[in-house]
Formats: C-alpha cells, structure tokens, sequence
C-alpha cells in the first residue's frame, strides 16, 4: 500500500498564519499587494508542483497562470477553519490539472462537426407532398383484400419476416410471399393511376 506523505513547506518569513491573513485580505478586501505577496510566493511553487504532476514546461506555466487567477477570484470563498492557504491554493492548482487532463483525453466539442449539424428542416411543400404520398398509400391498401392487407401489415409496418408471418397465420411460406408480390402490384397500380 502506498503512503501518501504530508509536505510541510517552509517559507523564510511566511509562515502559515500570515499566508493565511494574506488570502484573507484579497478575499475581503481585494488587496492587491496581499496578492502580489501571494503570487511571489506561491506561483513558482505552483509551477514546480504541476512539473512533478507530469505536466509540460509550457502547460505548468499556463495552469500556475490559470491558478493564480483561480486564487484572485475565489479568494473570499478561502476558509481557514477547514485548510491552510498553502492547501487551498494547491488543491486549486491540482483540480485545474485534473481538468487539463480530461480535456486532454476528451477534446473540445465542435459545433461544426457534420455529425452535429442538424438536418435542414424539410421545405413546406415536401411536406405536403409527403402527406398527399401518404395518404395515396393508405387509400392503396384499403383497396387490397383483407388478406393482402394483412401481410403488408405484418411485413411493412410490423417489420416481421416473412417466416415469422407465415407462423402467425397459420400459412406456407410460398402464400406469404405470394401474397406480398400482388399486394405490391395492386399497389403500385393504384398509386400509378392516382398521379
């Protein structure tokens, strides 16, 4: 089992308490030299944690950068009941390297990826049209004898293979099929003559 060591840093004239009233201050106050302290401070350590973290020279300097800025903006959520501003800060700095990571390993959504565009919406006479064609078909099969009709149903709107529907009505396969081909052709007769 690994153990995870605690490090301790130890800064010459910076103590915890007084990192501490630092990211107090710019949380509260928006103290600009408080955080320029801060940034002194932590920005190279920042850097060098992301560096043993495995990331790259130029991508530690960007999310040290993007840490710091973390820092500015969520400064007054810092509570230092719960941890210490070394902790805090880190931890920041860590979840943005989570972050990179994921982004890494799941790229950026591209709304002009062809697979995300939407399909155009069909022009309004297609869709009469479309209407005028369905209601051909319907009035087609109504024209069929009831056994007819029964198989296309089957076939057609039920998506049954041809097997399956000789099972169901009790039929050889060679009748199914028959009776799909002059199904087929009466409607393709009726639909010819309607247009």
């Amino acid at each position: 089992m690994r153990r995870r060591t605690q490090v301790r840093m130890v800064v010459p004239g910076q103590d915890a308490a007084s990192l501490n009233a630092l990211l107090i201050r710019v949380g509260t106050a928006r103290d600009r030299a408080a955080f320029e302290m801060l940034f002194r401070h932590f920005a190279p350590r920042i850097k060098a944690y992301l560096l043993r973290l495995g990331a790259g020279a130029a991508a530690a300097e960007d999310l040290a950068q993007e840490a710091m800025l973390a820092i500015w903006r969520k400064a007054a959520m810092f509570d230092p009941a719960k941890a210490s501003a070394a902790t805090w800060i880190f931890t920041i700095a860590r979840n943005l390297r989570i972050d990179a990571l994921r982004r890494e390993r799941r790229p950026e959504f591209d709304p002009n990826d062809p697979a995300f565009v939407p399909e155009a919406e069909p022009a309004a006479d297609t869709g009469m049209v479309r209407a005028d064609e369905d209601a051909r078909l319907r009035e087609a099969i109504t024209l069929l004898s009831p056994e007819q009709a029964k198989v296309v149903e089957l076939s057609f709107f039920a998506d049954k293979p041809h097997s399956i529907i000789a099972q169901e009505l009790g039929l050889p396969l060679g009748t199914v099929k028959s009776r799909l081909r002059l199904a087929m052709t009466h409607i393709r007769t009726a639909l010819g003559a309607a247009a």
